[in-house]
């Protein structure tokens, strides 16, 4: 039996440039953090010759093409494994349309399982390489490859898309103390809406192709990363809640579908509490709400916000890992 853990990540700014069609051509930057909240995937033998595979459904098939679930059916193709064994997957909070990159999660840490199967070592940075393989290339999934290499590497990051296809992660390096201000301060809350994210990062990736205005956008939210990665070096912890407003606004006017009249009242709600900034996680259109919140703010905001539920939650430093392994 082998079991895997992989993170969750959460996005600040820069998110949707780490599309292809657009870093191709511009380049792309995001800074992410991954956090403690998990996907943990099970692979065992079966005694006979069969498949079962456990997730918000189960199935039990005798061939992998008889697999309906698409990451496990291209996973288990790729890698020649034909049978005979059983896999189980179980996250911490929803892992559909949450915002927090669920799915490439899902796919690092069961390639990492399936290489572990097969007795093949794999680095953090070819499992994150292999999983944007899979979800884009195999798929055809309009997405992006920050969500990978988040969930792959964990800890705090400034990830840069570059024209070539290369990838460049760079840990945010600042002075002691200043990562725990920035958690200190950060409150997350759940909307209880789920969305696909495919269809709105498609939509976000046809406006930027057809619209100057929307690519002048989101040149600025990548410049936005490197300002925050900036502010964090000076110790300018105060300066994420502005960046995290400025980058939600910026965002929310590339494509209808990334906000709603809901989430807007649940984002001035916030602010008028004491937040300072925040965004919609992921894609947009539900899942989990973060905001910038001064420590003496923060009560005004929780009771401003009570219909929502508070994510208690921690920044996560060490990336997919194998947490247990028995032949």
């Amino acid at each position: 039996m082998i079991i895997t853990k992989t993170p969750f990540r959460l996005s600040f700014v820069g998110g949707g440039s780490d599309i292809p069609s657009y870093y191709r051509e511009h380049g792309g930057a995001v800074l992410s953090t991954s956090i403690d909240k998990f996907v943990y995937l099970t692979l065992n033998k079966r005694f006979d010759h069969s498949i079962r595979v456990s997730y918000s459904q189960t199935e039990e098939v005798d061939t992998v093409d008889q697999i309906q679930h698409r990451i496990v059916k291209a996973v288990l193709t790729k890698l020649g494994i034909e049978g005979g064994l059983e896999i189980t997957s179980m996250a911490d909070v929803p892992s559909r349309g949450s915002g927090l990159g669920s799915s490439s999660a899902f796919t690092v840490g069961l390639l990492h399982c399936a290489y572990t199967y097969k007795g093949i070592y794999k680095s953090k940075h070819d499992l994150a390489a292999e999983a944007c393989q899979i979800e884009i290339d195999i798929l055809q999934e309009p997405i992006g490859k920050q969500d990978q290499y988040g969930a792959a590497m964990g800890g705090v990051n400034f990830i840069r898309f570059n024209e070539d296809d290369t990838i460049d992660i760079e840990p945010v390096v600042s002075p002691h103390g200043v990562i725990q201000q920035v958690e200190d301060s950060l409150m997350m809350f759940y909307t209880g809406i789920t969305r696909s994210a495919s269809a709105i990062l498609q939509q976000q990736s046809d406006a930027m192709a057809s619209n100057e205005l929307k690519r002048r956008t989101m040149h600025r939210m990548v410049e936005l990363a490197s300002v925050m990665r900036s502010e964090l070096t000076a110790s300018n912890v105060g300066a994420v809640g502005e960046i995290l407003h400025e980058s939600w606004n910026l965002k929310r006017s590339l494509t209808e579908g990334i906000s709603s009249g809901f989430i807007d009242d649940c984002y001035d709600a916030a602010m008028a509490a004491g937040a300072t900034g925040g965004k919609l996680l992921g894609a947009g259109g539900g899942g989990f709400l973060v905001f910038f919140v001064p420590k003496e703010r923060q009560p005004h905001v929780k009771e401003a916000l009570s219909h929502l539920r508070l994510i208690d939650f921690r920044f996560e430093r060490q990336g997919t890992s194998v947490i247990f392994y028995h032949e």
